[in-house]
């Protein structure tokens, strides 16, 4: 997580390509964080994608060394926005496909696993770092839990420590890890751009069935969790000791 910094474009234009069209996260100053207007831009953008009978696909990226830190503190996303977000890319009738060559920290993590593809490249880090601030990784439970491994789950959604791209694919949060992310994703855009668009919205339907209905079940649990986690005086004290680097009051 990160704070604001005004005055800065969260999401570049659009770039469109034999089918394929790239969103690229574009907040470096600020690692990307998902702001309101972060949320709210990429919602729009996917919904472009979504109508346009050009688009076989769409990538997820980002500029700077960062894919995506998670929630700006200054300006965050209300849960349910962020929910809806993530559902809207499972629910896209094109493919999503996440090119990661950064660092990705706790609610850039439930970004991540609604992708239906993705490929991260040596430099790339993650870590679900809300147990250190006195929250929980609720609302990127519903794409997560599903996907990744449980006994990873459960040691990474509790300690939040670090880990690289090789082990983000063995635990299934991505897809594969790569030397080099371009020349890996080749393959893969190839095959999209080969898939008939009828084709593709159905077997995307398939494979994202038991992700959605994780949604289905707990989505209104988890907002109201997350919400009442975020007022708590313990999640306060986790952001300010964040925001002024230190560490929080029970550290021991």
């Amino acid at each position: 997580m990160t704070p604001a910094a005004p005055g800065t474009s969260p999401l570049a234009a659009p770039v469109h390509e034999r089918g394929v069209t790239t969103l690229t996260l574009d907040s470096p100053a600020r690692r990307n964080a998902l702001s309101a207007a972060l949320v709210t831009d990429l919602a729009e953008a996917l919904a472009t994608c979504a109508a346009e009978d050009t688009v076989r696909a769409v990538i997820l990226t980002h500029t700077g060394n960062t894919f995506c830190a998670g929630a700006d503190l200054t300006a965050p996303p209300e849960p349910s926005a962020l929910v809806a977000l993530m559902r809207q890319i499972l629910e896209l009738p094109k493919p999503v496909v996440a090119r990661v060559t950064g660092h990705v920290r706790a609610g850039g993590l439930g970004l991540l696993g609604a992708c239906d593809i993705s490929v991260a490249g040596p430099d790339a880090s993650f870590a679900l770092t809300e147990s250190r601030l006195g929250l929980a990784p609720a609302v990127i439970s519903l794409p997560l839990l599903p996907r990744v491994d449980p006994c990873a789950a459960a040691r990474y959604f509790l300690t939040g420590e670090r880990f690289d791209a090789t082990e983000a694919a063995r635990i299934s949060l991505v897809t594969q890890a790569a030397a080099d992310v371009d020349s890996a994703l080749a393959p893969v855009l190839d095959g999209l751009r080969r898939a008939s668009p009828q084709g593709l919205a159905a077997s995307k339907r398939l494979v994202t069935t038991t992700v959605l209905h994780s949604f289905d079940q707990y989505a209104e649990d988890v907002i109201a969790r997350s919400a009442a986690l975020f007022s708590s005086a313990e999640a306060r004290e986790g952001m300010t000791a964040f925001l002024e680097r230190r560490d929080p009051a029970w550290v021991l």
